[in-house]
């Protein structure tokens, strides 16, 4: 008989998975049948091939595998073309868990839609080596950034690390903000966009059968300063859904400038020529979550960037001189208290 462990590594794989992995030179069919014929049991129980793991469990086999014999591990992964160029990337926290980057903008977080190499994953995964893949997990980005979109991106490098963030998304429980420039002076202070947004990822055969879906959404801005006709906002997201930002706030007829998307075209070419604005401006400047391996509160901040900073003073912002780069919000003083008030 043959006995497995879960450690805190495989937490939340499926157990069909989980097995695959152990034994890559055991068939499939095979693995199936000892489910089948309880041959194989988890925590002396029978189980189901889609059942999740947990720390502590053990998988017993009860029956011979011919194919055992062979090396047991993980399935060497394909190699990847090496980067051809350097891509600059300011690290703000690393451990054992995560690896906290800060992302400059231009730069896609996943392979695909005509981007083969040169992401995010592509920096992670030559930076890490090979201790990219543990235990059959890549280490992978655990939420989204626009691909024009800089700031602060948590990178999960184990696989508890990634369940552990998905569950604080899903539950609210991750604190994000981003200094944005729109076009047009705010009505108020400080407020509230609450205007559902159709759901990017359905698909034709949905929509087609059960019509466009909506999901709600909530963002809070507060008005840090109006100059030529723009606006410099702090924002946060009380849902995660995707271009929120962006489609909120064109929603409202203030969309971001450099936006190429959901932006005003003329006068993103006008902000390019007078003030100098080669890109989106929308940067992520905070955010704030619990550490997956004890809870511990973790604060990450990444400074405007230069060229942005270049932009604010080019049209007479005087907002970002006041504290100096990081503290352009004051942020380490009132991210708590802005947190309280934007509760209530």
């Amino acid at each position: 008989m043959f006995e497995l462990s879960i450690s805190e590594d495989d937490v939340g794989i499926r157990l069909d998975k989980f097995l695959r992995k152990q034994f890559p030179n055991v068939p499939a069919s095979h693995l199936f049948k000892l489910v089948r014929t309880k041959n194989l049991r988890l925590n002396n129980k029978r189980v189901k091939p889609e059942q999740r793991l947990a720390v502590g469990d053990v998988v017993s086999i009860r029956k011979p595998l011919e194919a055992l014999s062979a090396p047991v591990g993980e399935v060497s992964p394909k190699p990847q073309a090496p980067l051809k160029t350097h891509i600059p990337m300011g690290i703000l926290h690393e451990d054992d868990w995560i690896l906290v980057l800060d992302k400059p903008a231009g730069m896609a977080v996943h392979p695909g839609s005509g981007i083969p190499h040169g992401t995010v994953v592509d920096f992670v995964r030559a930076y890490l080596g090979p201790k990219a893949i543990r235990n059959g997990f890549s280490a992978s980005p655990a939420h989204r950034l626009d691909k024009d979109t800089s700031g602060v991106l948590v990178v999960a490098k184990r696989r508890p690390a990634m369940v552990h963030f998905t569950k604080l998304l899903t539950e609210g429980k991750v604190y994000k903000r981003y200094l944005a420039l729109v076009q047009g002076k705010m009505p108020s202070p400080r407020g509230r966009i609450e205007v559902a947004l159709a759901e990017r990822q359905q698909s034709y055969a949905s929509k087609l059968k059960h019509g466009r879906r909506m999901q709600e959404a909530r963002t809070l801005w507060r008005q840090l300063e109006c100059q030529s006709g723009c606006s410099l906002l702090s924002v946060a997201l009380e849902t995660g859904r995707t271009h929120q930002i962006r489609r909120h706030f064109s929603s409202w007829s203030r969309p971001v400038l450099g936006d190429t998307r959901y932006g005003d075209f003329a006068f993103n070419r006008l902000a390019k020529k007078h003030w100098g604005l080669g890109r989106m401006f929308l940067h992520a400047c905070a955010l704030e979550f619990a550490h997956p391996k004890d809870g511990e509160g973790m604060r990450l901040f990444s400074p405007l960037p230069s060229e942005l900073g270049m932009v604010l003073e080019n049209m007479g912002f005087g907002v970002h001189k006041q504290e100096g780069g990081l503290a352009l919000l004051g942020l380490e003083k009132k991210a708590q208290k802005e947190k309280k008030e934007e509760s209530r």
